[in-house]
Order: C-alpha cells, then sequence, then structure tokens
C-alpha cells in the first residue's frame, strides 16, 4: 500500500496474496491490523520525513476548508488519523444538497475538479454512491467527498474498523497544526 500507492484494503490483500501464492479465501489480516501495521512500519522508516509530509497535507486540507466554509467541511482518513504516506490523498467531507455548488466553489478558487463517485458505507449492510470532486494542489492529490447536508449527523463507517468516521472541523484541523510547531 505504500510503496505501490494502493488505498483500497480488498485490492491491497488480493494483490498481496496472489504474490505469496495464498488463496484469498484463507485467513487474511484485517483493515485494522493493516492500517496498525503501515502505522508502524511510517514511525520506523519514515520517522524523519512523515511529519513534515503531515503538516504539508494538513496544511493544504486546511486552505481547502477555508474555502468551503460554507459547506461545513470535515478532513476525514488518514491525514487526520496522521498515517498519511507519501501516496495518501487529503479526504474531505463537504455538506449540501446540491454538490454542483460545491464544484463551483472549487473552480472559483481555480482548482479544477474532476467530477467522480465515491461509495460509502452509511451502515454494515448499506453502501451508497455519493458525487465527490478530485483535484490537485501543489502535486497533492485532494478528493471532496459531497454529502446530504444532513449526513453531517452520521459519519459513513470507517473501512478500517467499520465505526463512525473520525472527522475533524476546520478548528480541530487548525488545532492539529498548532499542536505540530
Amino acid at each position: 500500500m505504500i510503496e505501490q500507492g494502493i488505498r483500497d484494503f480488498a485490492q491491497a490483500k488480493r494483490k498481496a496474496a496472489e504474490r505469496l501464492r495464498l488463496s484469498t479465501r484463507g485467513a487474511l489480516p484485517s483493515n485494522a491490523m493493516i492500517a496498525e501495521r503501515l502505522a508502524a512500519r511510517q514511525r520506523i522508516f519514515e520517522a524523519e520525513h512523515h511529519n513534515d509530509r503531515l503538516v504539508t497535507k494538513r496544511q493544504i486540507a486546511l486552505d481547502v476548508m477555508t474555502a468551503l466554509e460554507d459547506f461545513d467541511p470535515r478532513l476525514v482518513g488518514t491525514v487526520l488519523a496522521g498515517t498519511a504516506t507519501l501516496n495518501c490523498e487529503v479526504e474531505l467531507h463537504a455538506f449540501c444538497d446540491e454538490p454542483e455548488r460545491v464544484a463551483a466553489r472549487l473552480a472559483g478558487c481555480g482548482w479544477e475538479a474532476r467530477t467522480v463517485e465515491r461509495r460509502c458505507r452509511r451502515t454494515r449492510s448499506q453502501t451508497v454512491r455519493v458525487p465527490a470532486y478530485r483535484f490537485a494542489i501543489d502535486a497533492q492529490d485532494l478528493v471532496v467527498e459531497v454529502h446530504p447536508s444532513d449526513g453531517i449527523r452520521q459519519a459513513p463507517l470507517s473501512p478500517i474498523d467499520q465505526r463512525p468516521m473520525r472527522r475533524a472541523s476546520t478548528r480541530a484541523v487548525e488545532a492539529l497544526l498548532e499542536g505540530a510547531d
């Protein structure tokens, strides 16, 4: 996942099983176990550069969040968790019943975003597709998922542990950056 920039746990497991000539039906590690090992690897092998990379990604997230303030943006994923690798994208959630308004704001800021769809789990048995916008700032990939306005009250489930996803407001990201000084 680190070396090849794979973001999908299932894909990474299939690739590893194939490389090791194991069956994908066997006992493979959980997503939480993989995330834990990725973090441990970073602490050991990337300690010098990891903090700088994280501060850069969080600062870019804060800049975009500030531009999207009308849509109650939230930082999610590995950049929030502190486990972002070089290839990890900055993931944000925005809340609006008209996704094209978010697209217009991004365009107004000069960010050329392409429209994509992302899957997210609302419950263990319900997966929904949400509109999202993918773009880059200073060679850093970002994705902004647009959830309905009332989606701010219930976070989607994390792909790592299937619990409600941790999300951070603009103020919380500012606090993370202040703590990094």
